[in-house]
């Protein structure tokens, strides 16, 4: 769908067009044809289900009102995106709506008038009736088409009407004009619910903001608020745009992006997103980010981005229709003529039954069947906090076999907790703990904060430390209450002789756990450990159980720990197998490996180092992606909150993707082939072949838009 590229561009531009009458792939391909010779024009392409149209082009041979023009050319009517409308729309909808209503009356008008054997005009002219205001928007479809040489629906169905007079099938005629017309818009309507799914999430956002300045406060819209400004958001409300809170505490619903089960406390210092739900507390916000900058905006560009994209599928379907249409059209000629001219059969008979498989022949349902369901799951994707770049990507996610996962921060928390603690020597556990708080109450030392954050936890008293000095790449020594104290690892204790048999037994049965042990001492003796380890999600175990279930064979580990910390986490998360001591390029090479022996792999990561990994694998799956620009756009699915449950849901969406085209595909080929065949048998009616052709089209769109509410 590509226009020739100019070789020397003067003044080069590109703009993005909204295209009001862009419904089926047979108006893209009248555009094609318009566009084809349009000078200055370097590229374009047209994304059917967001109908939207993007050119490339030179600005000094071309303007956007001439690519506007090109477009009424072929019966549409575009304007730039940015701009409203021309407000002629909702006229041509009343109006059309009017006509279809006369329409509709007097085509139940004549056919009264065949049940009560009224006069014989009296039939006749209320069927005309009922054509003329029924086939007027039709009719300029089909001009449209006929200019610019292509055969669509319009002018099959405009010729089987015809043919229907010519017959005297006047009844037939007014039925094809009118069923054609009320499933035209039917179809249009549900349509357009897929098309709104996804923008629909701007609807999240607020169109004013509670701005906090020197005259007071005032209600601004949000497109003149900027970064740096203090917004207040009061309980119960709506963030209108990214910021750091800077006052107030509150409990923050963040499921509208994230797709978060549970509220998320916020207080100073932390993010928080566009269109998320304030709890009870009133915040004030600093902004930081324009209202097309949001999280939710850049959320909103990529689904609309990922929307415009081709799956396989429907690159295959298009290429297919391509072949079906002429086929169709050309078995309809001879269906008309051969058995006339050469058995000798009636004319009138076979030329309606050419009829009725032309009115057949349109593959607008079958077009239509990939695209909507692709829209439908990536817009419920992204209301879930998942989002998808594209449809090639869900595709992809339906054939994995095995999926690796980073292990810190993916599988485990990603910051170490206290899990241990062994007393030695006659101290007391939590007088242990309270010594090694004091001394590390002031670092910022990730065992430092998990030991702190333990003593909160469990109620010890902490006493200030003094003379605290950190030694580096072993631990810290200090003063507690007028007692020399000292942690740290096992080559300090070793240093300064102060281990012992006992200790390098414990020491070695807490390797072997995969966990990391804090030697402490007091006035020149051990007195205990506490052991530390990075501990698995709450959830994860429920995740991998639910991708086995969902056809995955193999769930692997992959993590730069050592070996024993590597063995630990795995046997209590039941992963398959695990890869310990991996440095990034070697996450590559086992990903590779993987694919040899399963197929088609998906990686998960949250980090930087597992970049070259992610991109290797067939789908990459970032975590905790909200805020995060590169993991946006880098990776092919991007989970908005740290959920390992939103893994098992990505896959089961994909699946059910997958089935769901193939069933809208199967639906669509078997009715085209059913009235085909009835067609030639004779036993169908032109009513019943236009029933069967849009019909088939609004069966395919409903049964996509379950994708919507997919769990």
């Amino acid at each position: 769908m590509t226009a020739l590229a100019c070789t020397i561009c003067e003044l080069h531009a590109e703009s993005t067009f909204t295209i009001e009458g862009m419904d089926c792939r047979e108006e893209v391909a009248m555009i094609e044809r318009r566009f084809k010779n349009l000078p200055g024009l370097e590229d374009f392409s047209a994304d059917l289900m967001g109908r939207r149209l993007h050119v490339k082009y030179d600005a000094a041979k071309l303007s956007a009102s001439a690519i506007a023009a090109a477009v009424a050319d072929a019966g549409m009517r575009a304007w730039l995106e940015h701009e409203e409308p021309v407000a002629v729309w909702e006229q041509s909808a009343k109006r059309g709506r009017l006509l279809l209503a006369a329409s509709g009356c007097a085509l139940a008008g004549g056919l009264l008038a065949g049940v009560l054997h009224a006069p014989a005009p009296v039939g006749p002219l209320l069927f005309a009736v009922s054509v003329a205001t029924g086939v007027p928007v039709t009719m300029r479809k089909a001009w449209h088409a006929i200019w610019l040489r292509s055969l669509d629906i319009n002018v099959l169905m405009l010729v089987a009407a015809a043919g229907a007079i010519v017959l005297g099938q006047w009844s037939e005629a007014a039925a094809v004009v009118f069923l054609f017309a009320v499933a035209q818009a039917l179809e249009a309507r549900t349509l357009e619910r897929a098309r709104t799914a996804v923008s629909a999430l701007m609807d999240l956002t607020p169109t004013e903001a509670l701005v906090r300045g020197e005259a007071g406060e005032q209600r601004l819209t949000v497109d003149l608020v900027t970064p740096g400004m203090i917004i207040v958001v009061k309980p119960g409300e709506k963030f209108p745009l990214d910021g750091e809170v800077v006052a107030g505490a509150s409990a923050v619903n963040q499921a509208p992006v994230t797709g978060e089960s549970l509220p998320v406390d916020k207080e100073p210092g932390d993010d928080v997103f566009a269109g998320t739900i304030n709890g009870r507390g009133a915040l004030d916000v600093r902004v930081t980010r324009l209202r097309r900058d949001t999280t939710l905006a850049r959320i909103i560009h990529l689904v609309e981005r990922a929307q415009a994209q081709r799956a396989p599928a429907q690159t295959f379907v298009e290429r297919f229709a391509r072949v079906y249409t002429p086929s169709v059209i050309a078995l309809a000629i001879v269906l008309a003529v051969a058995p006339p001219l050469f058995f000798g059969a009636q004319w009138q008979t076979w030329v309606y039954r050419a009829l009725v498989l032309l009115v057949v022949s349109c593959p607008c349902a079958l077009v239509i069947s990939t695209p909507v369901s692709i829209v439908a799951a990536l817009a419920g994707a992204a209301r879930q906090g998942v989002l998808i770049k594209g449809g090639v990507h869900l595709e992809r996610a339906a054939r994995v076999r095995c999926i690796a996962f980073d292990k810190t921060g993916t599988l485990t928390c990603g910051a170490p907790e206290v899990v241990d603690v062994v007393a030695l020597n006659g101290m007391q556990a939590r007088a242990i703990v309270a010594l090694a708080a004091s001394v590390e109450q002031r670092s910022e030392h990730p065992i430092a904060r998990a030991i702190v954050r333990y003593a909160a936890s469990v109620d010890i008293a902490v006493p200030a430390g003094q003379d605290v000095a950190a030694l580096a790449g072993c631990g810290a020594e200090g003063r507690v209450s007028g007692a020399s104290v000292v942690l740290g690892n096992h080559r300090l204790f070793e240093e300064r002789h102060l281990c012992s048999p006992a200790i390098h037994r414990r020491l070695e049965e807490m390797s072997a756990s995969g966990r990391t042990p804090v030697l402490v001492a007091r006035d020149g003796e051990a007195v205990g450990i506490i052991a530390v380890a990075d501990r698995p999600r709450e959830e994860g175990r429920d995740a991998l159980d639910l991708l086995r279930r969902q056809g995955i064979e193999s769930l692997v580990m992959l993590t730069g720990d050592s070996h024993g910390t590597a063995k630990a986490i795995a046997a209590e998360l039941g992963v398959d197998e695990f890869r310990a001591e991996l440095m990034p390029a070697d996450k590559v090479a086992v990903v590779d490996e993987l694919r040899r022996r399963f197929g088609s792999v998906a990686m998960v990561g949250d980090g930087v180092n597992d970049a070259p990994a992610l991109a290797s694998a067939d789908v990459g799956i970032v975590m905790g992606a909200v805020g995060s620009d590169a993991a946006l756009e880098t990776a092919d699915v991007a989970l908005m909150a740290d959920e390992l449950l939103k893994i098992p849901y990505a896959f089961r969406l994909s699946r059910q993707t997958v089935r769901n085209i193939k069933m809208n595909l199967a639906i669509s080929l078997v009715m085209k082939a059913a009235f085909v065949a009835a067609a030639i048998a004779g036993v169908a009616t032109l009513w019943m072949a236009v029933m069967a052709d849009t019909g088939a089209s609004v069966i395919v769109i409903a049964n996509a838009l379950r994708l919507l509410r997919a769990r």
